[in-house]
């Protein structure tokens, strides 16, 4: 499928850019993903946020720092562990990589991604220079749509680039990643919720297939 950037946000032909889903129930695309699973997801992913943002909270007025706060760490371990439960109850299932619970549902993993601590275009989105190789390799190798946009000459090295894209035994050959891509802060909790189909570019930012807003909990 061609993309078109816009902004730095890359748009798939079937996007519905900036519509917000939830209250009106789950889109066609999350149908087609998650199907008769989808209603539940649309409502369980913003509470299940919520809720690992309170623990999350409740770890930063533990600690009492004000700096080299524990709230991004204990929060992106929560969200996992929340969206594990839910997933759970759902009838998927938990699989482990690298000491981390990761959700699989139809074939699809749940990918949580906090990318900014204050409120960001999903377009400005980009992963961080000293991120580890296990989330990029999961963000290529498990991306629905792992065409990049920039010549593969462009990759560092031929065995680089294999590495990247060899999937995880642990995620299944032939799972591939539903991200959810959020941003929130310790005071103010979780301020938007985006979710889709997101492939991580050489340059560190992301290429969408699909991508739709959430509600957050109680908006």
């Amino acid at each position: 499928m061609r993309h078109m950037k816009l902004g730095g946000l890359v748009t798939g032909g079937y996007m519905s850019q900036g519509a917000v889903r939830g209250a009106d129930g789950p889109s066609d695309w999350a149908r087609r993903t998650f199907g008769e699973h989808a209603r539940a997801l649309v409502r369980t992913v913003p509470d299940r946020l919520a809720h690992a943002h309170e623990r999350a909270r409740a770890s930063h007025l533990v600690a009492r720092l004000d700096n080299h706060s524990p709230y991004g760490l204990t929060l992106a371990q929560a969200v996992l562990e929340e969206f594990a439960e839910a997933v759970t109850g759902l009838g998927g299932s938990v699989r482990v990589l690298g000491g981390r619970p990761y959700s699989i549902l139809q074939g699809r993993a749940l990918f949580p991604f906090r990318y900014a601590n204050k409120p960001t275009p999903l377009g400005k989105a980009r992963l961080r220079a000293d991120v580890s190789q296990r989330k990029r390799r999961m963000l290529t190798a498990h991306s629905p749509e792992p065409d990049t946009l920039f010549p593969v000459e462009e990759l560092t090295t031929t065995k680089e680039y294999k590495e990247l894209h060899e999937a995880f035994e642990e995620l299944g050959q032939q799972t591939t990643l539903v991200s959810v891509f959020y941003t929130s802060d310790v005071t103010h909790g979780v301020h938007a919720i985006h979710w889709g189909e997101a492939h991580l570019e050489p340059d560190r930012t992301f290429s969408w297939l699909h991508s739709e807003s959430l509600p957050t909990a109680g908006g």
